[in-house]
């Protein structure tokens, strides 16, 4: 209706809520307890775990009683430290390390070449995925005989085949997590200037460390299998074995606790490198810079 004034929204009365009591509402800052703190440890909750593991064991053994077969968890420790004191574990450990070091780095080595020579050139990538698409399927234990032919009985077989199942699975990884790194990192590194090695060291590896990290951990689980089933079948030379020899020796003696002993330092230096060497570097890098969990 013409020159009538517009109409206001009501005005609703004030009013002031009071919040209750804070012990209410509870205690949002409230301390941690003591197995609250603990349970918050990795390591602690590892160790729980390999706990657990243990007493299982050695309930199972005792109740199959059967030494032979399947020997009981203390009967195993006591194997492990009479071997490790008096005996040649430890020797035997430090020479599979020594060839697995050897392969283990040749292999990073040759992965780091393909890889980089994939992502300066198209013929470079396409070279790199046939290679892996045709070597990556095949077992590296199944070139041992041909490693045998060339190499002789000897350290240079052995790196020959940690050198096949490392190469493949780094430079798969490497190779992948450069192609995801993002366009604006690559044009970010492109205007600046960078160019071939340069542009992979300062831009794509950091971007793509994640993989990379990944492709280390799985190259080295690699290796470390193909090592010691390489050395169940002939050791490391013809006159000292590693700790692969060790069990087949063992094994072959029916000192079936003493093989139970070499897998569980088997296992026990695959837990050290995964739980500190490759965990240190997550932590100083990737977790570090934010990019991962």
């Amino acid at each position: 209706m013409a020159g009538a004034e517009p109409r206001l929204p009501p005005v609703r009365p004030e009013f002031e809520v009071r919040p209750g009591e804070a012990g209410q509402i509870g205690d949002v800052a409230r301390p941690l307890s003591a197995w609250e703190r603990i349970s918050n440890i990795t390591l602690v909750r590892r160790l729980f775990i390999l706990l657990v593991l243990a007493v299982a064991w050695q309930i199972y053994a005792s109740w199959l009683d059967n030494p032979l077969m399947f020997p009981t968890f203390d009967e195993t420790m006591t194997a492990l430290w009479d071997a490790s004191i008096k005996g040649p574990l430890l020797e035997r450990v430090w020479t599979s390390i020594r060839v697995l070091l050897l392969g283990y780095g040749a292999g990073i080595a040759i992965a780091a070449v393909f890889t980089t020579i994939a992502v300066s050139t198209r013929v470079g990538t396409d070279f790199l995925s046939t290679l892996t698409a045709m070597f990556n399927p095949l077992p590296a234990i199944a070139l041992l005989p041909l490693a045998l032919l060339w190499f002789g009985l000897g350290i240079p077989s052995l790196i020959f085949v940690i050198i096949h199942s490392v190469l493949w699975a780094v430079a798969l990884n490497t190779h992948g997590g450069f192609l995801s790194v993002s366009e604006t990192l690559r044009m970010a590194g492109q205007n600046y200037g960078l160019r071939g090695l340069r542009y992979v060291a300062y831009i794509l590896i950091p971007a793509a460390f994640p993989s990379i990290l990944t492709g280390l951990k799985i190259g080295w689980a690699f290796a470390w299998r193909t090592l010691i089933a390489a050395e169940l079948v002939f050791g490391v030379s013809s006159r000292s074995g590693g700790l692969g020899w060790f069990i087949f020796e063992n094994r072959n003696q029916l000192e079936t606790a003493y093989v139970f002993a070499g897998l569980v330092m088997v296992i026990i230096i695959g837990l050290l490198v995964e739980s500190v060497v490759f965990r240190t570097i997550e932590i100083r890098t990737v977790r570090k810079w934010g990019m991962q969990r």
